[in-house]
C-alpha cells in the first residue's frame, strides 16, 4: 500500500534528515515509526502526503507516484493526525469531524451522519460532543476528534505523527486502546511516529527503528525486542527488553499447567482424598459447565460438606491469548502464585511464573529460528 524506494532528503544548507529510505507498508498493516528526536521520522512521515518533498527517490500509494498526484487532492484522501489534534476552535466537534468530506463535496446532512458516526467509534457520543467547541474537551477528547476526522473520508491511509504525545500516561494508555480496538474494526494502513519504544511496540505490527536519517531495523516488535539487529538498536529499546516483550509475547494453551479440579457440588471428604493422592495442597474449583468458580485449600476441606461453600473467589484470572505482561500484572496485584486462564467462562489451566518465564524464552527462540512458539522445546528454566 505505501512503499518507499531509495527515498531521501536533504536540505540546502546541505543537512540530510533523510538518506535511502527503502520500506513497504502492506494494506491493513501499522508500522510504527520510533526513534530520537531529529532522526528523520516526522520528516519520513510528511513526504507521504507532500507536506514536505523528498529530493530523492519515490513513494507510491496504492501503486501511485505520490509526486504526480494534486497534493491537495492527495491530502483529502490520506487521513493525517497530529499531537494537538489541530481541531479548528470555531467549528464545533461534528462540524470539525466532517470538514474532508465538506471539502470533498459531500451533502451537508451525509457529512454530518458520517461524523456522528465516526464519532460514536472512538467513543465520543455525538449527541453529547458534538455540539460542542474544541476548548470544552479534555486533551484526551480532542485527540479522539483528531483521529474522527481523520477517518471521515474513509481514507485508505492514515498519516499519525505523535497522536498521543500530548496526555497524560493514564489517558495515553486509554487512547491507545480505544485506537487499537478501532483498527481492529477499520483496518487501515497506517504510520504512526512516536519516541516510545513502549507505545511503538505496543501498537505496531512492526516497528522501524530509526537511526540518524536511516532504518536501523525493520521488523516484529517480538523481534525488535528479542533481537536486536544493531548495537544503537539494543540500545534505544534498552536493557529492560525482555520486560517490554511481554507485553508482545501472548499466553498460549501450551503455556498453561493443569492443577487438580474439583467440583461444586462434589463431597468435601472425597475431594480431599483425591488432593491428597496428588499431592496437592489447593484445586480448582468448576461448576458442572466446567467454568471458573473459585479455589479452594486442602486445609479448608471439612467433611460432610460439599466442596462450594468452602471456596474461595478467584480474583486472579486472565482470558486466553492475553498479554503475558497482563498475567503478570495480575499475579502482582493479586500477589498470586499463578492465575487462572479463561475462554470467556470456561477454565483451561493456570500461568505459574516458571510457565510464564518458558513462555517468554520460547517466543524469542521461535523468532530467532523462524518457526512457532509451539514448536520450541526447553528442558528446563535452569537452562536459560
Amino acid at each position: 500500500m505505501i512503499r518507499f524506494e531509495q527515498v531521501g532528503k536533504e536540505y540546502p544548507d546541505g543537512t540530510t534528515a533523510v538518506d535511502g529510505l527503502s520500506f513497504e507498508v502492506s494494506e491493513g498493516e501499522l508500522v510504527t515509526l520510533v526513534g530520537p528526536s531529529g532522526c528523520g521520522k516526522s520528516t519520513t512521515l510528511m513526504m507521504v502526503n507532500r507536506l514536505i518533498e523528498p529530493t530523492a527517490g519515490r513513494i507510491l500509494v496504492a501503486g501511485e507516484d505520490v509526486a504526480a498526484v494534486d497534493p491537495v487532492r492527495l491530502r483529502r484522501r490520506i487521513g493525517y493526525v497530529i499531537q494537538q489534534a489541530g481541531l479548528f476552535p470555531h467549528r464545533t466537534v461534528l462540524d470539525n469531524t466532517a470538514t474532508v468530506p465538506a471539502l470533498l463535496g459531500w451533502k451537508r446532512a451525509t457529512a454530518r451522519a458520517r461524523a456522528a458516526e465516526l464519532l460514536d467509534l472512538v467513543g465520543l457520543d455525538p449527541a453529547r460532543y458534538g455540539p460542542r467547541y474544541p476548548h470544552q474537551l479534555s486533551g484526551g477528547q480532542r485527540q479522539r476528534v483528531g483521529v474522527a476526522r481523520a477517518l471521515a473520508a474513509d481514507p485508505p491511509v492514515l498519516l499519525m505523527d505523535e497522536p498521543f504525545g500530548a496526555v497524560d500516561p493514564v489517558v495515553r494508555e486509554q487512547l491507545q486502546d480505544e485506537f487499537l480496538r478501532m483498527q481492529d474494526t477499520v483496518r487501515k494502513t497506517v504510520l504512526l511516529v512516536t519516541h516510545d519504544i513502549e507505545e511503538a511496540v505496543r501498537l505496531g505490527d512492526r516497528i522501524a527503528v530509526f537511526g540518524q536519517g536511516r532504518i536501523e531495523q525493520f521488523d516484529t516488535p517480538g523481534a525488535v525486542l528479542g533481537s536486536p539487529a544493531t548495537a544503537y538498536v539494543a540500545g534505544f529499546v534498552g536493557a529492560d527488553r525482555g520486560l517490554k516483550r511481554l507485553s508482545v509475547t501472548t499466553l498460549e494453551l501450551g503455556d498453561l499447567e493443569q492443577p487438580p479440579v474439583v467440583r461444586l457440588d462434589e463431597d468435601a471428604a472425597t475431594a480431599a482424598g483425591r488432593l491428597r493422592e496428588a499431592d496437592a495442597r489447593w484445586a480448582v474449583v468448576l461448576d458442572a459447565s466446567g467454568d471458573l468458580h473459585g479455589w479452594v485449600g486442602l486445609d479448608a476441606l471439612a467433611d460432610g460438606r460439599p466442596v462450594g461453600p468452602q471456596a474461595h473467589r478467584m480474583n486472579a484470572w486472565v482470558p486466553v491469548g492475553a498479554p503475558l505482561k497482563q498475567a503478570f500484572g495480575v499475579m502482582l496485584q493479586h500477589d498470586a502464585g499463578w492465575v487462572a486462564v479463561l475462554d470467556g467462562s470456561r477454565f483451561l489451566g493456570v500461568l505459574t511464573p516458571s510457565r510464564l518465564h518458558e513462555a517468554l524464552r520460547r517466543s524469542v527462540d521461535a523468532d530467532a529460528r523462524g518457526v512457532a512458539r509451539g514448536e520450541v522445546r526447553l528442558d528446563s528454566v535452569a537452562d536459560a
